[in-house]
């Protein structure tokens, strides 16, 4: 996979593309502590695997949660929201390259997957969570 300028991303997109790649195909069921509002609140360590395309796999990224907005902790355009259940969908661009997904947050830890276009190939995979 091609990289891109490290001014635009520390080393790989792949990294923060899986994070942002959340589908809503989720991990365990969120307790009742975290229903409430900003239950979710926090960094979340994000590693992605690639299971289908010619993408990197494993890398990890930090992302932040702040009520029910996702965002980047570390670059590229990102964009989601968490709902109280848990249920988490993001989207995520830096250059041409751009992914989506989703997945589920419980307690400290989350799961799911992710789908992208990156530097041109088409890839998707899934990711896991845990709050730092």
């Amino acid at each position: 996979m091609p990289h891109f300028p490290q001014s635009l991303l520390p080393r790989a997109f792949p990294r923060l593309t899986a994070v942002a790649l959340l589908t809503v195909l989720g991990a365990a069921a969120p307790t009742a502590a975290d229903a409430k509002a900003g239950g979710y609140d926090g960094v979340w360590n994000v590693t992605f695997a690639t299971t289908r395309g010619n993408c990197s796999s494993g890398y990890s990224v930090p992302f932040t949660v702040t009520g029910s907005r996702v965002i980047s902790a570390g670059g590229g355009r990102v964009s989601g929201s968490v709902n109280r259940a848990g249920s988490v969908a993001v989207r995520v661009s830096v250059g041409a390259s751009h992914a989506s997904g989703g997945g589920r947050l419980a307690g400290v830890n989350g799961a799911g997957s992710w789908r992208g276009i990156i530097s041109g190939d088409q890839c998707s995979g899934t990711w896991q969570a845990t709050r730092t």
